[in-house]
């Protein structure tokens, strides 16, 4: 993928890094120290400021995928990740770094949804850690309902060895095997959630940490907040990322995204209120 010079890079004494494009707030990479990039971005992902990015962490603002929660349809994913925020803040130090960048009703957000709001991201990074708030505030006279998704791409050596701990006795929706009815759900039984094929699947969020273990390198954890109600694990497979014009052939093999969200119940929020959740991941030792 080709590099914008209006990126928004940050970089600590240790070599952690992270780099966001403008468009959708969207962070494109996060390199720990030694230069292991812990973040999948499709090579064939488009940089042409308005076409959504394939990989990162894109924000799904305010509708996750297709499915309209409100009364008002959104393109897919909404609208936010096609847009360009503005930069607000950076502050880059030696051990901590972080970047605040905002998003505000225009004429191209009415076009898709009539509603005036003010939403911001704050992206911190610190040795082995990377944490991404959203905040939204309604700045609307009316109450207006929303949905959210931080669409976490997770880079993997190779899927077949990765396995998701955390979600066992969770319920979820399995939109591979029954993608009209959100209604039926299945439950996690396993502890670990192995990935062969097709994977799509809405999860009620665990509440405390998961471990995406990716053999022998360092595990992945990854917390989120109790407003952020449901987890989204998603891997196109073989077949499905074949499809996919913005993604290589074997793709789906150096992915999972691991998603936090608010997507079964949207959030209804009144005229001056604000809400926010967040998603944080940092590096540990995989569990015995």
């Amino acid at each position: 993928m080709t590099a914008d010079p209006s990126d928004i890079k940050l970089k600590l004494a240790d070599g952690s890094r992270v780099q966001i494009a403008r468009q959708g707030a969207h962070i494109l990479g996060w390199q720990t120290s030694g230069g292991v990039e812990q973040l999948y971005l499709s090579p064939k992902s488009a940089r042409d400021g308005h076409t959504p990015i394939r990989g990162g962490v894109p924000i799904c603002f305010p509708q996750f995928n297709q499915r309209v929660l409100g009364d008002v349809p959104c393109p897919k994913h909404g609208f936010a990740r096609n847009l360009p925020w503005k930069l607000e803040s950076k502050d880059n130090q030696a051990k901590q770094a972080q970047a605040t960048l905002t998003l505000s009703d225009s004429d191209q957000t009415r076009v898709h949804w009539p509603y005036a709001f003010e939403a911001g991201v704050q992206i911190r990074l610190a040795p082995g850690q990377l944490s991404i708030k959203f905040a939204v505030t309604n700045t609307d006279a009316r109450p207006w309902s929303f949905a959210l998704a931080l669409h976490s791409y997770v880079r993997v050596d190779e899927i077949a060895v990765a396995a998701l701990n955390g979600l066992q006795g969770q319920s979820y929706w399995d939109a591979v095997l029954h993608p009209q009815d959100t209604q039926a759900l299945s439950k996690q039984s396993d502890a670990d959630l192995r990935i062969d094929g097709h994977v799509d699947r809405v999860y009620t969020s665990p509440g405390a940490a998961m471990q995406l273990r990716r053999g022998a390198e360092k595990a992945l954890q990854i917390s989120q907040s109790k407003s952020l109600s449901e987890v989204v694990v998603w891997n196109p497979g073989k077949d499905l990322c074949a499809q996919l014009a913005d993604m290589p052939a074997d793709g789906y093999q150096h992915m999972l995204c691991v998603e936090a969200g608010r997507i079964n119940q949207p959030v209804m929020l009144a005229p001056g209120a604000q809400w926010s959740g967040w998603q944080a991941f940092a590096l540990v030792d995989n569990r015995a």
